[in-house]
């Protein structure tokens, strides 16, 4: 695939004061890094994005969180060992301090992927004509790599190697090119840890967290046993509804309510987990107009952003050709709350997770100096760093094998795989479905699916019994299972852990293949004519469903 336009380094004789133009793009990597000081190859050696990034004097700074910061989050001092293992870089220096074991008795004398080769990226082709990369445990001492067994395999520091840390902030500053000076990056275990600290940064048992009325309920579960109270802030099918959330801030009493104001909003915004709601980018500027007027900070995790997807153009419509460049796919994404946030307000949330592998347990948050220096005192004495294996993996996968353009082939690539997948369930949908009582909007992005079932329509219902929407979602859902498919109910994930007004269910479309996802689908449908009555005028009518005979059925399931 062709990369965007060249972009241009100014040039400058003093390699430790580059003056770095506005728009860095891909092209401009491999010039910025000719100019800059050489990465260090040491043991644990201190890294910052401030290495990697534009200075970006022309930009304001951040504000200041000390308001919200709370007493645990303040405590926290520099681990000793960590700030002492900066003087490791000193020439000639011996070591006698740390507790760094030497290389010599890792049982690990090299290691052997097998990775995909840029513009080939199916499993099948990357089997056929993938690349062998190979990291030994003394690459870096012997000048074939920057990174190694023996620099990888040891203790390091919780912002993580900075060979890793350098290729995440020229990617953030290539995506989002956040508007303030002081943003940086620093690597995490994950989205989930990095959540796990930054309300222990900020909260106080007794404070309300809002986040969508129906969230993540890792999330819900991870602030729960921290006392943190969720507050549901309304939704539509962009997401998170600002005016609501307005109003809710501008009319707070803290006696009805028995706390004080939230400052803090947690939110996925693009696929969101479970409904697959993605918020324009109308929406998240209205989201941050309405932080500023009451000083949120925003949490904003974003694992499923580059899932962003083709538009949906239905079962008999030509697809819409996928993006020419790279320039053109970055344009396409809804930009994110990062790239609008004046104020250093944001803490984003990024994640090799579904991108690359979960197993992985990596992943990087981008946010103000001060709020990442916090999230690095708090690493350093609880995850310390990722793991050393997978930022070996992921280093000699993404900056020496595939660099920066082969990364965003590699994404452009999965934004098709997943419209494929998306496509494959709405028109399962439509076809096996019955729009009686089931509704749903094609997610934009992300793995799930969210469907609406009418259960005010259920035959209970109409026969004046009183039944509670939880007893009902219960009934459908067994019904479902009894079916054979298997789905998550919507109730799983409500903030405020009440069963709200409307009946939801999650699937996803990312793990089963498609044959089988088209095959659920028309179970879960069947369950939905059994539990409403509907087989006699919608359903099952001799021996076909849906107007589709069991034969018929039977090829739709194999992708036919």
């Amino acid at each position: 695939m062709p990369p965007p336009s060249a972009f241009d380094v100014e040039a400058a004789t003093d390699t430790q004061a580059v003056t770095f133009i506005e728009n860095f793009t891909v092209n401009g990597v491999s010039a910025r890094r000719s100019k800059a000081p050489a990465v260090s190859t040491g043991l644990a050696t201190y890294a910052s994005s401030d290495m990697f990034k534009s200075p970006g004097l022309d930009k304001p700074k951040a504000k200041r969180w000390d308001h919200i910061l709370n007493q645990e989050s303040q405590m926290r001092q520099s681990s000793s060992l960590k700030a002492a293992s900066q003087l490791l870089k000193t020439p000639g220096l011996i070591s006698l301090g740390g507790g760094l074991p030497s290389s010599t008795v890792f049982p690990f004398e090299h290691l052997e992927i097998k990775v995909p080769k840029p513009p080939n990226f199916s499993e099948s082709q990357t089997k056929e004509s993938g690349s062998i990369v190979r990291a030994g445990k003394h690459d870096a001492a012997e000048g074939k790599s920057i990174y190694d067994i023996h620099i990888a395999f040891n203790y390091g520091q919780a912002t993580g190697s900075a060979q890793l840390l350098r290729f995440v902030t020229e990617h953030t500053e290539i995506v989002h090119r956040p508007p303030y000076q002081d943003w940086q990056c620093t690597l995490t275990v994950g989205s989930t840890s990095a959540f796990e600290m930054a309300l222990r940064m900020f909260s106080i048992r007794g404070d309300y967290m809002m986040t969508e009325e129906y969230s993540f309920c890792t999330a819900l579960e991870t602030a729960s046993p921290l006392g943190v109270r969720c507050l549901g802030i309304k939704m539509d099918e962009e997401g998170l509804l600002p005016p609501h959330m307005d109003d809710i801030l501008s009319n707070w009493s803290e006696s009805e309510r028995g706390a004080k104001k939230p400052f803090l909003l947690y939110m996925v915004p693009t696929g969101q987990n479970p409904t697959g709601a993605t918020q324009s980018a109308q929406r998240r500027r209205e989201i941050y107009a309405v932080s500023q007027k009451h000083d949120l900070y925003i949490l904003e995790d974003e694992p499923y952003y580059f899932l962003q997807m083709q538009p949906y153009t239905g079962p008999n419509a030509p697809d819409v050709p996928p993006p020419s460049s790279h320039e053109a796919f970055l344009e396409a994404l809804v930009p994110s709350l990062l790239s609008m946030d004046t104020d250093g307000r944001v803490m984003r949330m990024d994640s090799f997770s579904k991108v690359i592998a979960p197993g992985m347990r990596t992943g990087w948050i981008t946010a103000s100096a001060q709020i990442v220096e916090r999230i690095n005192r708090h690493a350093e004495v609880s995850t310390q760093m990722p793991s050393g294996v997978s930022q070996l993996v992921l280093f000699k996968l993404l900056d020496e094998t595939w660099g920066h353009a082969g990364y965003l082939d590699w994404l452009i690539w999965m934004r098709l795989e997943y419209t494929r997948k998306r496509d494959n369930i709405v028109h399962a949908c439509e076809r096996f479905l019955p729009r009686e009582v089931a509704s749903w909007v094609a997610p934009e992005a992300g793995m799930f699916h969210w469907i609406k079932v009418d259960w005010r329509k259920h035959p209970l219902i109409k026969q004046g019994k009183e039944v509670q929407l939880l007893e009902l979602e219960e009934k459908i859902w067994r019904a479902g299972v009894d079916s054979g498919v298997l789905t998550a109910k919507g109730s799983w994930f409500r903030a405020e852990g009440d069963g709200g007004e409307d009946m939801f269910f999650r699937t996803t479309f990312a793990a089963a293949g498609e044959k089988d996802v088209v095959e659920a689908v028309g179970r879960f449908g069947e369950g939905l004519r059994v539990e409403f009555g509907l087989n006699e005028n919608n359903g099952v009518v001799n021996g076909k469903v849906n107007g589709h005979s069991g034969e018929e059925t039977k090829g739709l399931s194999n992708g036919t």
